[in-house]
């Protein structure tokens, strides 16, 4: 019984080392993967200010065409409002000369 006993209690802590084992082998685990995912995540990071100056050009060179767009956009607006104001101009300057010429003619009229 007594053997039984002590075989009992060598197994338990044959058992309980092996878990040790095990928790530590766990643990040693974990750390390496989040000491992993820490350097996937410097890299990504590195990466990306890397990239920072190319993705900055990017928006800079769409920024200047929708800059050239707009502009583009407003002076073909002005120049078209330009023509619509030079046609009515020349449109009462005709008006104006024919009223002139009319009170000239029959200053009565007026």
């Amino acid at each position: 019984m007594a053997e039984e006993m002590e075989d009992e209690l060598q197994r338990l802590l044959d058992t309980e080392l092996q878990a040790e084992a095990i928790v530590r082998e766990a643990e040693l685990k974990r750390e390496r993967m989040i000491q992993q995912a820490l350097e996937e995540a410097r890299s990504m990071e590195q990466q990306f200010e890397a990239r920072v100056p190319e993705l900055r050009a990017a928006f800079i060179e769409k920024a200047e065409e929708r800059a050239v767009q707009a502009v583009a956009e407003l002076t073909r607006r002005y120049e078209e409002r330009r023509v619509q104001l030079r046609a009515q101009a020349k449109e009462r300057e005709q008006e104006a000369i024919q009223a002139a010429l009319a009170l000239l003619l029959d200053p009565e009229r007026s």
